[in-house]
């Protein structure tokens, strides 16, 4: 596990899932990266997960992938800042079709220097280490620009109250950029504390769901400028090649909209 000495086990969950999901269904999500870091992966590091857990986290990075190609697409010399940015290998899948983008990551010290040994340093991307919560981040990156705030599997851990104060702090560091972030429904939050319950790693509890993002954005004081759920073209594009169990939960989650991705606006 060269490279990743005391990083949390919990940050490997996502790396494991785009893993699994590259190796099964490659035509719906391929991560060329995660794959080459597969030998690193500590031993047991997939214990208790499923193909329906696999696909729930991968779902969050085909969206939010699709979600930053747009917005460098509309922006010229944009820049994209993952937030908790842990384990992520967005940069690994989109900077060689986003040329024009300044990629930023910012996670806790040992987060960063794990992702320094591992990565290197690379073209237009800059890795910040601190807590994101304290906005001391923010001074590192050009507020000027068009800039897109990329929040990935973190609110959940948090209560609203901090999630609310914290997209307002973001609204204030840069008036003109926007934000995305997964949000699990409260219904959500149940089976997903189940679920974390279930592989005894109570320290990954849940707080954090949104059941209308349009009342959570006002909340903020920030706009809404879309919502969506994850899986509608995961089940289009794989059908029965998913399990009955795993499309079924997928089913559910899209008819309950359990599992969502917000896109706001910071200036209201």
């Amino acid at each position: 596990m060269e490279g990743f000495e005391g990083v949390a086990n919990t940050l490997f969950v996502p790396l494991i899932a785009r893993i699994a999901i590259s190796k099964e269904f490659p035509e719906y999500f391929y991560d060329e990266k995660a794959l080459a870091l597969e030998p690193s992966m500590p031993e047991g590091a997939a214990k208790g997960s499923s193909q329906y857990t696999n696909m729930a986290s991968v779902a969050r990075y085909y969206n939010m992938d699709q979600m930053v190609t747009s917005f460098a697409s509309e922006h010229e010399g944009c820049n994209v800042v993952y937030l908790g940015a842990g384990l992520e290998t967005a940069y690994d899948r989109l900077s060689s079709k986003l040329s024009s983008v300044n990629w930023y990551e910012v996670d806790l010290p040992e987060v960063i220097e794990a992702r320094r040994k591992v990565f290197g340093t690379r073209e237009r991307e800059t890795t910040i280490p601190g807590d994101m919560f304290d906005m001391g981040w923010a001074r590192e990156v050009d507020a000027s620009l068009p800039t897109l705030l990329v929040v990935s599997g973190v609110f959940q851990y948090f209560h609203e109250e901090q999630v609310t104060s914290f997209i307002r702090s973001c609204s204030g560091a840069f008036p003109t950029a926007e934000m995305i972030f997964d949000a699990t429904s409260t219904s959500g939050l149940r089976f997903t504390n189940w679920f974390i319950k279930r592989t005894s790693n109570v320290n990954a509890l849940m707080y954090f769901g949104v059941d209308d993002g349009e009342a959570f954005a006002r909340k903020c004081g920030v706009e809404l400028l879309e919502e969506r759920t994850f899986f509608p073209d995961a089940l289009r594009m794989l059908g029965r090649r998913l399990s009955i169990v795993t499309r079924v939960s997928m089913k559910v989650a899209e008819s309950k909209r359990q599992a969502i991705i917000l896109h706001l606006r910071l200036s209201a």
